[in-house]
């Protein structure tokens, strides 16, 4: 028998971080689908928590996240996708505007340009989880130097007065 009057069990900051690491993969993932496949933000955010938080695939548990923070990265980013989207253009080469990066960092970009835009995360912490997760999306290349500068020109414009 469950006991539901005993406190929740407190998880440690290490497991906190890890959990919040994984909504931002999830939300870049999400947003991902979301423009390749045209499917709207309900159905696919319906889709990642049912399916991909904590659930376990040929014997490999995938990670829990921390829903609240999914759940608004992914409303922000569509939400204030055109602020970011021009944030982004501001910050990349005028050669390569957003609509010309590859799909994975379009969606690298508008996720964090959430964080950036409506969230209290520090703007260094942003950019360090979002490199990481340009490092391991693309682990062979230079794409992590390219996402630490144009998130890092993004995050002065959002919050100047972090830096």
């Amino acid at each position: 028998m469950i006991d539901d009057t005993a406190p929740p069990t407190a998880l440690s900051g290490n497991a906190k971080r890890k959990m919040r690491a994984a909504s931002r993969l999830y939300a870049v993932q999400a947003l991902f689908q979301m423009e390749h496949s045209s499917q709207t933000v309900e159905l696919v955010r319906r889709e990642f928590l049912e399916h991909r938080f904590g659930v376990t695939y040929d014997g490999a548990e995938l990670s829990d996240g921390d829903v609240d923070l999914f759940r608004k990265i992914l409303e922000d980013a569509v939400n204030w996708q055109a602020k970011i989207d021009q944030m982004t253009d501001r910050a990349l080469v005028a050669k390569w505007p957003i609509a010309r990066i590859d799909p994975v960092l379009r969606a690298l970009f508008r996720a964090a340009g959430a964080e950036l835009v409506q969230s209290d995360t520090p703007p260094k912490v942003v950019i360090v989880e979002y490199v990481a997760l340009a490092d391991a999306f693309f682990p062979e290349s230079k794409e992590a130097k390219f996402v630490n500068a144009v998130l890092d020109h993004m995050a002065r414009e959002a919050q100047p007065g972090a830096f």
